[in-house]
């Protein structure tokens, strides 16, 4: 009797779980066989009926899991606990201690015209502030006045931080005046693209869902240049949550010609150095976003290698590809700014403790120099400044290499991207607070966020087997070179490094038929960014576009 009284339970909870699953498939738009069936098409695999029948149950049970998953608050600083590694199989990484030397600018003097500071590089004003020539209070001014009177033409500005900035000047000219100059930095107005916390400031993303945010700690590149005694006169502009360069407050302008865009998302960053509304900015790229607008804008960029400057207190958009770097007048400021910037903070566990070392000669007949020989073939925007540059180079010493890039799906893997930023903004989506974004066409986020919610977690892992694959192969061809040459826009060649992490110099190389800057790019090994930077210094050095500027 006891065994038929406890079968008999045993099917009563059984009854009940079975009336519970139902209900809940019902509550849940009623999942059926054939909603399964409909689903395969978008996957691009086909089941049986009997397979779809056994899989019915578990399908249910992960809705089940998804929404306990949905009531937890997850913030955009919340990471994955799975990390991309950039380091090949068997690689070995010079370690020690950084060291770097910059160019004499000792012979630089104050201006009897004041106005042409707004083109003189960090190192010049860095030696006017050093020798007292001018103080950084003087000099913050002079950069927040010319932010105010151009940032209507350009709508580069989201946040003046001029209450902040003028504290920090004056506290610069202190320390200098006692005797306690930090560095070449000290002093020196710069900018952020506006997706870095400031305590006591809003950070905005560019977008309206956020254009009321504040945070109360400052990001850690704030940190790091606030050490260096650098003075933050402005929160920057960015296309909304890094994507072009269309935000909640308008489109942030090219300088060469206010009729275009600025190209993003680090969009203020590139268009108010570019305009000499600031000696430096800060941008970010994930697939880009620094070496899009430095090119439309005619400025220098570096997107170092992933995993060499902490995003703690940056907006996420891909963990796995997200890269903070500086946007400068020429190659060497970038040295300068990104030897602050570098190395861990104890809250960003991407991050490698590898020397910067930065000399500024280098000798190109000691470099094996490769350069991508099909995609400077084509047709293509930039092919007759790109040829010149090839010329250039050569006259310089350098012996061209030529490489292809990996024979792999790279184009095809792009969306690693849009899935982990489908993540890092899951609730924007589901709370359908994506409807204030300003872009809502087919190509936006609130789109790309929606189609991303089918990628299958399988393809998206499948995916970085690719790119693991991707990277082992990038590091046979580094291995028979130092670095190389690539058309900045065509070819898969900016996808597939910053699939794999490597670090880009972007340097403005023309003007295109209707005046607007060109640029090329170097791609050097991981972690080497000083002999990369000392490369494209070599090379511009050599000619003037960094030199000229757009009449605003």
């Amino acid at each position: 009797m006891k065994h038929v009284f406890v079968f008999t339970r045993l099917v009563a909870l059984l009854l009940i779980l079975i009336l519970q699953i139902d209900n809940y498939g019902q509550r849940n738009n009623e999942l059926k066989k054939e909603n399964i069936k409909n689903a395969e098409k978008i996957i691009g695999l086909e089941f049986t009926d009997s397979e779809r029948d056994s899989m019915l149950f578990d399908l249910i049970e992960q809705l089940g899991d998804f929404s306990i998953m949905r009531n937890l608050e997850m913030p955009n600083n919340i990471p994955p606990s799975i990390n991309f590694n950039p380091i090949p199989v068997g690689s070995k990484i010079e370690k020690g201690i950084s060291h770097v030397e910059f160019s004499d600018y000792t012979n630089t003097v104050l201006p009897i015209n004041k106005e042409e500071l707004a083109f003189y590089s960090i190192g010049q004003l860095a030696h006017l502030i050093a020798s007292k020539q001018i103080t950084s209070v003087e000099l913050t001014r002079f950069f927040i006045d010319r932010l105010k009177k151009y940032d209507k033409k350009l709508e580069c500005v989201i946040t003046f931080t001029e209450e902040r900035a003028m504290l920090k000047a004056a506290l610069a000219d202190s320390e200098i005046n006692s005797g306690n100059y930090k560095g070449m930095l000290h002093g020196i107005p710069y900018g952020v693209k506006d997706l870095f916390a400031v305590k006591g400031y809003k950070t905005t993303w560019g977008a309206n869902p956020y254009k009321d945010q504040q945070f109360e700690e400052d990001a850690t590149v704030i940190k790091k240049l606030d050490q260096a005694g650098a003075v933050l006169v402005a929160k920057l502009t960015m296309g909304a949550l890094a994507w072009g360069d269309v935000w909640f407050g308008g489109k942030t302008r090219n300088p060469w010609n206010y009729e275009q865009g600025s190209s993003g998302s680090s969009a203020g960053s590139a268009s108010s150095v570019s305009a000499g509304l600031i000696p430096f900015a800060i941008g970010t790229e994930t697939w880009g976003s620094i070496v899009s607008p430095s090119t439309v804008c005619g400025v220098s960029g570096l997107r170092p290698t992933y995993g060499r400057v902490s995003r703690t207190g940056a907006m996420a958009l891909s963990w796995s590809m997200d890269k903070i770097g500086p946007i400068c007048r020429n190659a060497e400021d970038l040295a300068i700014v990104f030897s602050e910037l570098i190395g861990p903070d104890g809250k960003d566990q991407t991050i490698y403790d590898y020397p910067f070392n930065y000399y500024p000669e280098i000798n190109y007949t000691n470099l094996k120099i490769g350069y991508l020989k099909n995609e400077f073939a084509k047709n293509y925007d930039f092919h007759k400044t790109d040829s010149l540059t090839l010329v250039k180079l050569i006259g310089l010493g350098a012996e061209l290499i030529p490489i292809d890039l990996p024979d792999l799906p790279i184009s095809n893997i792009s969306w690693i991207l849009s899935s982990e930023a489908a993540a890092a903004f899951d609730l924007l989506t589901r709370s359908n607070e994506d409807d204030k974004l300003v872009r809502q066409i087919r190509n936006a986020w609130p789109n790309v966020f929606r189609a991303s919610r089918f990628i299958p977690a399988v393809e998206y892992i499948n995916a970085n087997r690719i790119r693991y694959m991707l990277v082992q192969e990038m590091q046979k061809i580094m291995d028979k070179i130092d670095l190389y040459v690539a058309p900045s826009w065509e070819g898969d060649n900016l996808l597939a490094n910053n699939l794999t992490g490597h670090p880009c110099v972007v340097l403005p190389n023309g003007y295109s038929a209707n005046g607007t800057p060109t640029s090329i790019t170097f791609i050097g090994r991981l972690f080497d960014e000083g002999r990369l930077i000392a490369f494209a210094k070599k090379f511009q050095d050599s000619t003037d576009f960094h030199l000229k500027h757009p009449k605003l």
